[in-house]
């Protein structure tokens, strides 16, 4: 019971920040490119992590 009294909160906060998120998202002028770039650069440093095992 105490788990879900210290969880329930904390999913409901969540939700309604990434609502907000969202919202400001749509709303915003927002360089899709530079974002993907960033994304792609951070997966390629995961990916090359896992496969030499440096890092």
């Amino acid at each position: 019971m105490i788990r879900l009294v210290i969880i329930l909160p904390l999913v409901v906060i969540a939700w309604l920040l990434a609502v907000k998120l969202i919202r400001d998202v749509k709303s915003a002028n927002v360089d899709w490119t530079g974002i993907a770039a960033i994304v792609g650069f951070i997966a390629m440093a995961f990916w090359l992590r896992h496969v030499t095992g440096m890092g």
